[in-house]
């Protein structure tokens, strides 16, 4: 006569079974991993705000001038990494600028300093006036790519990537080969890539400098005209929901000319 497995057996049969086909499953699935998640991101704090202020018509030479005269006070309690005025993409009379801390602490720090200091808190308080609208986004290096400040003064391009959901697992490795794809022909500078943290996510701002419009002009034309170039944007517009770009001229007190 069979013997019938107890109720506690079959359990222990039925939980075994249904592990080894989670581990099958996993065998054969192909594993996904982030190439921006992963690496120096995780390991350092430091991220980079992006402000982006749209000043009133006709107050934008005021605001620089300001900005110029008095920002040694705003820079004594965090760095600068540049300042720019927007020449071309979006609206008119904009400024963009980009700060650097070492983790959230640091930034939480750096504002309530500010908010003491009351020489700083007498300038810019006026000057909130002339602003009509104020973006900011937190952003990281991503891990492939370091800050690189160029070697003389130029102008500079912040192209901006929205990508579909799903994150850098689903499109990081094809972006990559986009910027390597630019920056190993030489069609242009790379001074870094950003991956949004807070804002709007999946997306990704690539920062450019050339030295005139010119020669951003024609770098771009013989770009397109590349098929190294062309073949890995051809791979990477799969994963692209749209996107546009700023043409900035650095300001004169912007540590990155």
């Amino acid at each position: 006569m069979a013997v019938l497995p107890s109720t506690r057996s079959r359990a222990m049969l039925a939980l075994r079974s249904g592990l080894t086909r989670a581990l099958a499953a996993r065998t054969l699935a192909p594993q996904v991993y982030s190439s921006f998640a992963t690496g120096p991101r995780q390991y350092d704090g430091t991220f980079y705000e992006f402000r982006t202020y749209c000043l009133k018509p006709s107050k934008m030479n005021e605001f620089l001038e300001n900005a110029k005269k008095y920002m040694h006070l705003r820079t004594a309690y965090s760095e600068l990494v540049g300042f720019w005025s927007v020449e071309f993409g979006g609206q008119m009379n904009k400024v963009f600028h980009i700060w650097k801390y070492d983790n959230f602490a640091h930034q939480t720090e750096v504002r309530k300093a500010v908010a003491k200091d009351k020489e700083w808190q007498q300038i810019i308080v006026p000057n909130l006036a002339l602003i009509d609208e104020q973006e900011n986004e937190i952003t990281y290096l991503v891990p492939w790519c370091k800050l690189e400040k160029p070697a003389r003064e130029g102008v500079y391009e912040l192209a901006i990537f929205q990508m579909k959901p799903g994150g850098p697992a689903l499109w990081g490795d094809a972006f990559k080969r986009v910027i390597n794809a630019h920056v190993d022909l030489g069609y242009s500078k790379l001074v870094g890539v950003f991956h949004t943290e807070y804002g709007a996510l999946n997306r990704v701002h690539v920062l450019w400098w050339n030295e005139s419009a010119d020669s951003r002009a024609a770098g771009r034309h013989q770009s397109h005209e590349d098929p190294r170039v062309v073949a890995a944007v051809r791979e990477s517009v799969n994963y692209l929901v749209s996107q546009q770009n700023m043409f900035l001229i650095p300001t004169p007190f912007s540590p990155l000319k």
